[in-house]
Order: C-alpha cells, then structure tokens, then sequence
C-alpha cells in the first residue's frame, strides 16, 4: 500500500492513480500530497531518499541532498544571531555534492523516480536553464527519458554535465520561457509522453520542499523566516507544504515560517500583484520586454503559480509573509557580499535572495533573534567550471509557432539519432 493520498486543496476529494493533474472538479486547484505518516521521520541514509515525506517507495538511483549549516560571516555581517544557511551547489569542503550547482536537482530526482513508479515512459521538460541542466543529468543518471525545450535567449547561461546528444533539447528563437512552455505541451501531446507538470506535479513541490527537511533535522525547529528567489514559486510553495505538515506533527514548532518571497526587478509581477494586495497576477506587469532587462532570466516566467489555489498567494496569506523586488545593482552586490563572507560563489538567482534579506535586515523586518533560513539555491558554478568538465547546450532550433507536423518530423528525427 502506499504510503500517502493526492487530495485536492478545494474540495477535499482524495485522488487515486493519478500522475500529474488537476482535480477534475476544481481545475484552478493545486492537489497535495497527504503522508499517512503524520511524524517526521529521517533514517539518516545517504542523500534525498531517507525523508518519509518523499512520493517515491523504492529509489532506483542515488541523489545528494543540500547542506544546512548556521552562518558565521554573513550572519555577523547582518546582525543575525541564527542565520541557517541551505547551500544547494557545489562545495566540496561543506560537504556539497551537486554537480548541477542547482537545488532544482532535488525536483527532477523526486519527479523522475515517482514517473518511473507510475510506469510513465518519458517526459517533456520545459526550462529557463537550471531544470534542464538537472532533468538532463538525472535522464542519463537513471536512465529515465526526457525531452527538455528551453528559450533560446538563456543558452548563454545554460550548461550540461553531458553532451546536448545524449538528452533531446530543442530551443525556441523566437520566444521566452513561456512560450517554451507553450511548446513543450505541444510536444507532448505528440509524442504521446506527458508534460512534466510544473507546478501542479505533485512530486515536483515535494522535491523542491526537501530544503525545509534538511532544515528541520539540522536546525531541530521550524524556522521563524524563510527567505528564497521566486520565478515560478513552486519551491516557495512546496516549503509551505512542508511546513504545514511540520506543524500537524507538532515537535517542530506551532507556527508557519514567514515566507520572505523575491524577483529581479522590473520583472517581477508576483511582487507587484502582491503588493497591490491582489490575487490577480494581471494586476501585476507582466510585458515580455521586461524580461531582457534582468540578470536573472531563470526567474522569468510569465505563468506563476500565484492566483491558483494551493498557489504563491495562499502561501503568502498563510504565512503573512512578503514579497521583495531588487535591482540587478543590489543582485550583484549580495552575490559580492555573500562570496566574501561565506567563501563559495553564488548564482544570481541566489543573489536575489540575499539582497532581499538585506533589504529585511535594513527594513528591521527581522530581530536579530529570529531564526532565519536562507535558501541558497544554486552556488559554487565558478568552482565546479574550475574542477570538473562540462558541455555547452546545442540544441535543435524551432519556432514558437512550430505546426504539429513539423513536430512529428522533427521528433522522429531527433529521437532517431538519441
């Protein structure tokens, strides 16, 4: 039997046999997972499959966690006393063994092993650059088939641990993320495999919610602030998650951590919309042009999870938490800032969460008592570029208005030479 349900967060109706969907009742609702187990529970195994709140039963590969530890330089640095520290990256010396220097690694782990289990044949995956270099990595590692679409105005931030041949890409020229996204559901429903999901793969957010329960064991308590870069908020969302099922075990704290949620600024609509305090994203700003203004394109979806049910808004509700918009200036000066003080190099995304909790500490949002977590989500790139090989990313180039025939010509062949 297994060991948790999928029941809608609308109308309560607990799901059976169901991979990656919406409830059919309340298709603007997010489904959770619900564990049978009510209490925390690590075996302290190697790596990610030790924690009992994972939709997986019998993990076919191996996968290394983050590492949380309390901070020291930055902490001083900002006046916090209890500054934890989520390191997702490469950092040997800590004890950080992800080659893809990205947390989305605990995503595509997470989400592959539990397609494998539900006898799914292979994914379509669209990304801005981090889920791929993660979905294409583990494709190889488990041997699990994927598809990966990616917008070609982010290849020259992209890289692989393998070559481009061994996993299909396909880039689109002529749109951004979004419409990769657009794509990708059209490649799928030709090649018959499913999309990936986003944000409403169950497996997807429990993955990504793997933070908070490394967190949990190193930490002993929830924490008072949680603070994390947003693009499409399903990691944000899935440490809420998480926290709501810490809070039903009742060892680990009685309160929610605030949600301390940022963007790159001018792109950044789930900011705006939150502080227009509106669940509409279309309050927000959502004009694609903004997009090529920001250093942190990995960010730069135009389809958030915000206004669905389950989504950033209820998050944010749930939490009372905020929303925090910095400029690419304050990016590079967190990034700056936090290699200085912690010793290992940052991605920009990363450097977005940084400069927010600085904003925080300059804002006296946070008391220098409060126990924060910072979700460092990819570092350590320079350091892996110096110690280990890596591929750029040459994909096959098509069109946002690719037609469905074209498609069918273009997989057959691709998938020919893979």
């Amino acid at each position: 039997m297994s060991h948790f349900n999928i029941r809608c967060r609308e109308c309560g109706k607990v799901l059976t046999e169901v991979y990656c969907a919406f409830c059919e009742h309340c298709r603007n609702a997010l489904l959770v997972t619900e564990y049978k187990e009510r209490n925390f529970r690590s075996d302290g195994g190697d790596g990610i499959w030790g924690f009992n709140w994972l939709p997986v039963h019998t993990p076919s590969f191996k996968q290394p966690g983050p590492v949380v530890y309390k901070s020291k330089g930055l902490s001083a640095y900002l006046g916090l006393e209890n500054l934890y520290i989520a390191f997702n990256g490469y950092w040997p010396e800590k004890g950080a063994g992800l080659e893809t220097c990205t947390f989305k690694e605990f995503e595509a782990a997470v989400v592959l092993q539990n397609a494998i289990e539900n006898d799914v044949q292979g994914l379509i995956v669209a990304s801005a650059g981090n889920t791929a270099r993660a979905f294409a990595h583990l494709s190889v590692v488990s041997g699990f088939p994927v598809v990966i679409v990616v917008p070609t105005m982010c290849l020259t931030e992209m890289w692989y641990l393998e070559s481009s041949s061994m996993v299909p890409t396909f880039a689109v020229g002529d749109g951004d993320y979004s419409d990769s996204i657009d794509v990708a559901r059209r490649i799928a429903l030709t090649l018959g495999y499913p999309f990936e999901g986003g944000v409403k793969n169950i497996a997807k957010r429990d993955g990504l919610g793997i933070v908070l329960l490394e967190a949990v064991s190193v930490m002993g308590r929830l924490p008072d602030h949680y603070f994390q870069a947003v693009g499409s908020g399903t990691g944000a969302i899935g440490v809420w998650e998480m926290a709501e099922r810490f809070l039903l075990d009742a060892r680990f704290g009685s309160a929610l951590p605030v949600l301390h949620l940022a963007q790159n600024l001018p792109f950044a609509p789930m900011m705006k919309a939150w502080q227009a305090g509106s669940r509409d994203l279309f309050s927000g700003d959502l004009r694609p042009e903004l997009i090529a203004e920001i250093t942190t394109r990995v960010l730069s979806t135009r389809y958030p999870a915000y206004s669905v049910k389950g989504g950033v808004y209820d998050a944010l509700t749930a939490t009372d938490g905020k929303m925090y918009g910095v400029t690419n200036q304050e990016v590079f000066k967190a990034m700056d800032i936090f290699e200085k003080e912690e010793g290992i190099d940052i991605v920009p995304a990363s450097g977005v969460a940084v400069a927010a909790l600085r904003n925080a500490v300059n804002n006296r949002v946070l008391r220098s008592v409060d126990s924060v977590l910072l979700n460092i989500t990819g570092g350590g790139e320079k350091r892996h570029g110096r110690e280990k090989k890596t591929y750029d990313v040459d994909p096959r180039l098509i069109s946002k208005r690719i037609s469905e025939k074209e498609i069918e010509v273009l997989l057959c062949d691709t998938l020919k030479k893979n």
